[in-house]
This record gives structure tokens, sequence and C-alpha cells, in this order.
């Protein structure tokens, strides 16, 4: 099997427009969580969301691009764009069937489908929709137009798993690299879920946090008092490269990822498993792969969103995975982030790289009371990051209908 490495890195989230400025953000413990600006959502139970704030898609996107698109294809081709280019791949020397692009979408095209029913609506009932209604509707439009924008022929398709979609997508063209399908891939995920409909239905579920009176510090994951999670948008991309490709060519390597997995609850439609044993067999398996013990791993970023279930199910999970070992340390930093639906693990798995880089491990903000349920032996980054050496970073993603998914990356 071949080896698969990291060469480049982009994103667009609510607290960075590129990889500095996101880093920056989450070492100091920045949250950027405000009342809702897209739309009014006073009559909503939900009103506060993690938004990124004055985007500007033209410094990446040509006008076409812009127009044809919703805004989740437009932060995936604008997260591409910064990973291509922090690449230094020279698409003119290589064959466009080596290049594929895998991306993982939750939602799609929500705010293209409100308004085009809305105004199907409130127009009389006159059939009067876009052209381009469904193209920026559908999932597979992100990678499609990334492989338009950069001419690449090879595998291209979108995955979707709810909130494990991006380690979907990583895993995918993990295995075609090492099958020697393909040379390189561009793969993360992107989620724009910010809208009437998207926000109304999670808070239909009583999914999200309703702390609109401090909404900095409303995502609290393992907090005894959180209450649901913060949506968040954005997109995070990387450069998946084979590893004799990159040494080849003198790329600047971030990691490789060395193991990837997933399994399923077979629990039910929105509740992880109370005992969390899909989950810790995910884990142990990208282990496994990855050819690391249990007691190796340095930093594992976890799926925890700030709900009162998830947050205890995926801890009970990494003790019934890793035990008590005294290496391990664990944090969420949807607590900073939101949660990037889709996205999440595409932007925390660069978390999880940079944690490699420069050997600290950022920390799970905003615990004021710790979670007394939480399972004994756990060591949880509490509101300051923690310098540490980080051979090994594990990133989980886990998302409705039961699915579980955890990568391992590694220092090299």
């Amino acid at each position: 099997m071949k080896r698969v490495v990291i060469t480049g890195m982009g994103t667009i989230n609510p607290l960075g427009e590129n990889i500095d400025i996101f880093w920056d953000n989450i070492l100091r413990g920045e949250n950027h969580t405000t009342l809702i600006s897209r739309f009014d959502a006073s009559l909503f139970r939900t009103q506060i969301a993690s938004e990124i704030k004055h985007f500007q898609p033209e410094k990446y996107l040509d006008r076409n691009e812009i127009k044809r698109s919703d805004l989740f294809t437009q932060y995936a081709l604008y997260s591409a764009a910064q990973a291509m280019e922090d690449s230094g791949l020279d698409l003119d020397t290589m064959d466009p069937f080596d290049i594929g692009v895998i991306w993982g979408v939750g939602q799609g095209g929500m705010e293209t489908f409100e308004n085009e029913v809305e105004a199907y609506v409130t127009g009389d009932y006159k059939p009067r929709f876009s052209p381009f209604f469904v193209p920026r509707l559908i999932v597979n439009m992100a990678s499609g137009m990334i492989s338009m924008k950069y001419g690449l022929k090879g595998i291209n398709y979108t995955t979707v798993s709810a909130c494990a979609t991006s380690n979907t997508a990583f895993m995918d063209a993990f295995n075609y690299i090492r099958l020697g399908k393909a040379k390189v891939f561009i793969s993360g995920g992107s989620e724009a879920p910010i809208t009437p409909a998207s926000v109304g239905g999670f808070s239909a579920m009583k999914a999200m946090s309703s702390r609109h009176d401090s909404p900095q510090t409303a995502s609290r994951p393992f907090d005894r008092d959180r209450d649901g999670f913060v949506m968040g948008e954005g997109a995070g991309a990387l450069i998946l490269e084979e590893y004799e490709h990159a040494k080849q060519r003198g790329a600047k390597i971030y990691a490789e990822l060395a193991g990837a997995s997933m399994t399923a609850d077979a629990y039910h439609m929105t509740s992880p498993h109370p005992e969390g044993i899909a989950a810790a067999k995910a884990m142990s398996l990208a282990l496994d792969e990855a050819k690391i013990n249990a007691s190796q791993l340095d930093y594992l970023n976890l799926h925890a969103t700030s709900t009162p279930v998830g947050d205890i199910a995926e801890l009970k999970a990494v003790q019934r995975a890793f035990g008590n070992s005294g290496n391990l340390w664990v944090s969420s930093t949807k607590s900073m982030t939101g949660h990037l639906l889709g996205a999440a693990g595409a932007i925390e798995a660069i978390i999880a790289i940079k944690s490699i880089n420069n050997n600290v491990i950022p920390a799970t903000i905003n615990i004021e009371n710790i979670d007394p349920d939480i399972p004994e032996g756990i060591h949880i980054v509490v509101n300051q990051p923690l310098e540490k050496t980080v051979q090994t970073a594990m990133s989980n993603a886990f998302g409705f209908g039961g699915h579980n998914s955890s990568i391992v990356f590694k220092k090299i």
C-alpha cells in the first residue's frame, strides 16, 4: 500500500479567512458567535450562530463562479484555491487524470432552495425558477466546480454522511491513493447552513443552544450547563498526495494521513449510542491501520458539539478505546468555531495537523463547571492551550444517522 501525506491546506470559517488567522485565533481561544445577522431570527428558539463576516469570494472566485454557485460551493472553491496555492503543485507537469476531488457536504444549497421556493410561493405559484436552481442546489457541485476550476479529470464526487462527511471524504481519498488509483486529491468539506429553514429545523429538535444573552460562551462542551450546539459555516481543504510523488517534487509535507475508519451505531436517527460502542470501534480501527498503540496517541480532537447526551457518549467511547491513557489529551475546538456540520471534520483535521506541526494542543474554552458525569481518567485541555510534543493526532467526526468516523495523522 502506498503512503499518503498532506501537502496543502486552506480554510474559510468563522475564526479566519485563511490557515494562519484561523490557527492564531484557535490558540487565543477566540469565539465569534453573535446574534444571527443573515435573517430575522427573533422568533426562533435559537437566535445565535457563528457566521463568516465580510466574505469576499472574488479573492479566489471569478464572476461566473460566484453567480452560478450557492454559498457552500463558494466556500469550497475558496478553501480549495488556498490549498492548491499552498501545495505548490505544477498542474502543467501532471496528468489531469491523476488528480481527483472528493468533497464533503452535509446539506447542500439550503439558501438556494429556500429562495427559489419562497419566490414560487410569494409569486402566486407561477413557475419562474432559475436555470441555476438545480446546479446551485445539488451537493456534488462543490467537487464538480473545483475540478472545473483546475481542469482535474480524475475521480470526482461528493460524500454525504451528515456531520461525519469531511472525514468520509478524507477516508475515500486516502484509500484511492493507497490503491494507486490517483496521485493527488483535493479533499475536504463545506457547509452554508445558516438559513431560516436549517436553523428552524435544528431548533425544532432542540439540538442547538439558546444562550442568547451570552453568544460567545454558548458553545461549551463538557460544561455542566451546556444546552446544545452553535451552528457555524465555512470550509476546509487538504491536498492529499502520494508520499513518493510529494518527495520527488520537493513538496512541503505537513503530516502523514496514516489511518481512517468508519462505523455505524445502528441505533437511532439523531442520538448517539449512549455507551459509544461503535464510536470506540472506529477509533480503534483507525489506530490499528495507522499502526499506533492506544497509549501512543498524543491528541484527540473530539467531535463533542456541546450537547448533553453526545459529549458524554463520546467520552465513554474514548475510555472504551483508550482506557486511562496517561499520554492522551483531548479537546473540543467547537467551543470556539461552533459546529460547521459537514465541514466540521475538515477544519478539525487542519487543527489536528497544526497541533502536530506546532506541538501545542488547543483548549476547550467556556468550561466553567466541569460535568460530573465525565468518566474518570480523561484528560481534557481546559480553557488554555497545552504545550506538549505531538507526534500523533486523531480527529473524530460523528453524524446523524449513526455515522462515526476517525482519522489519524502522524508527524513525518
